[in-house]
């Protein structure tokens, strides 16, 4: 069993046992058990009545956070012709065709988030095994396979990010940092839940939202009242 810090352990007694706090509670709470010397992320956990074995119950999207995620993405940009320079122009940090390709298979990583023209995908493809495990590969259901070249660009820097139920029916997704104000975090996590709940497969039984967590990297979870999410 792993054991916690003193830091830790001292953050723990802080949250009322038992408790379901109320999601401007939980995110006061959070701010106020962080101890780590960096700006913690600040994550939010979902676990959901659904079974992602099955294909019409993945759940699955994406959102521009309101208030961002305290942290600018770096972005590669493959494509080719005129969408070159539309990507460089746009703010990508990285931009290029298939030497771009040759490079990640030799194992470079160095990015946050891939957009990719459709034309191009025939090369990137390929890439699966090296980006899919992290969750990079580009995908039309995400906006990150496009000949809209800037505004996925303009998205992904303001604060786009994906939410994803994993195998076990859990979606973890970072809204923001500790240093963020309180209405700014409230109003990240609550567009994040909002867009969960909407995204609910219509073929889900019984209990949706099951379970939500908010914590900080480092610090101890704060567990909210799932049924002001719930419908």
């Amino acid at each position: 069993m792993k054991k916690h810090g003193k830091k830790f352990r001292a953050a723990l007694e802080k949250i009322e046992e038992g408790r379901k706090y109320d999601l401007q509670s939980g995110i006061d709470k959070v701010k106020e058990i962080a101890f780590a010397k960096f700006d913690e992320t600040v994550e939010l956990t979902v676990w959901l009545g659904v079974d992602p074995r099955k294909a019409d119950q993945l759940v699955r999207g994406t959102l521009v956070l309101p208030h961002g995620i305290g942290k600018s993405k770096t972005v590669l940009v493959i494509a080719q012709g005129d969408k070159l320079r539309e990507a460089e122009e746009s703010g990508a940090d990285f931009v290029g065709g298939e030497d771009m390709v040759t490079r990640i298979k030799g194992g470079w990583t160095d990015f946050d988030a891939v957009i990719a023209t459709p034309d191009m995908m025939r090369l990137v493809g390929a890439l699966g095994k090296v980006l899919g495990p992290r969750g990079l590969m580009p995908n039309p259901k995400t906006g990150t396979v496009t000949f809209d070249v800037a505004n996925a660009i303009r998205e992904t820097k303001a604060g786009k990010v994906e939410y994803r139920v994993d195998k076990t029916g859990v979606i973890h997704v970072g809204v923001g940092k500790v240093s963020f104000e309180s209405d700014k975090l409230r109003e990240n996590a609550k567009a994040l839940l909002d867009a969960v709940v909407k995204a609910k497969p219509a073929t889900a039984k019984g209990k949706y939202v099951k379970k939500v967590n908010l914590a900080a990297t480092m610090s101890p979870g704060v567990l909210l009242d799932e049924t002001a999410f719930a419908k």
